[in-house]
């Protein structure tokens, strides 16, 4: 984007001539204004489409530890152009991995269980994702397990659109293969809300959610992740 300068990246047209870089990373950071040394903390310029919680992923930073060094209350939401601080990174936090075909085991959905979607089937993925598919009807609504507030909300390379949900007790809720989203970054919201909508998750070609649950960075077994 910054190659051709675009800032939008909705708006490019079937036809339009694009300037690929020979060298990009996979994924840098836009604009770093002093890199972190040990464990110093840097400034970072705030880019569009950017959240509090994708900047910690990829600097590999908790994100209250971005919370705290910054001041920030649990619903402020980061504004294009903003600068803010970034703590000098230690150990790595648990990245959402890109998307693999997954290697998973079918596992009947408990009737006691309440999913996010009606359970078709549920897979438990393996490998570098911590997490199940979810099997449902595409453009059903997908809906919240708890309460809580929108950390995430919009296009993930891989996953469609995704949702991330912070809970009580440091837990994240991760629903990706949205085909559309009702909710935005920021908002507040019950159990039961609607998220958004099925699609088609690209590594199945199936209507699988892809659903993961963290508490303080660590993967959760999404079938016995709080249930509000």
């Amino acid at each position: 984007m910054r190659a051709n300068g675009i800032t939008d990246a909705s708006r490019i047209q079937a036809g339009m001539r694009l300037t690929i870089p020979s060298k990009a990373p996979a994924a840098a950071p836009a604009v770093p204004v002093h890199p972190p040394v040990g464990g110093q903390s840097s400034e970072y310029i705030v880019q569009q489409n950017d959240t509090l919680y994708s900047i910690a992923r990829i600097r590999g930073i908790t994100l209250q530890a971005l919370r705290d060094i910054n001041g920030f209350s649990k619903n402020y939401v980061i504004k294009t152009g903003e600068k803010i601080k970034i703590p000098g990174a230690s150990a790595p936090a648990a990245a959402i991995a890109r998307p693999e075909p997954p290697e998973a085991k079918p596992r009947t959905a408990s009737p006691s269980i309440r999913w996010p979607v009606t359970a078709k089937e549920i897979l438990y993925m393996t490998g570098k994702l911590s997490g199940v598919l979810v099997t449902g009807e595409r453009s059903e609504s997908i809906k919240s397990l708890t309460r809580g507030t929108v950390i995430t909300a919009g296009p993930y390379r891989g996953y469609g659109n995704i949702a991330i949900i912070e809970a009580e007790g440091g837990y994240l809720y991760f629903y990706g293969s949205c085909e559309s989203l009702s909710v935005r970054q920021g908002d507040r919201i019950e159990p039961g809300t609607e998220l958004g909508k099925l699609g088609i998750y690209p590594a199945s070609g199936k209507p699988d959610l892809v659903f993961m649950v963290y508490q303080n960075d660590s993967p959760v077994d999404p079938a016995k992740a709080p249930r509000a």
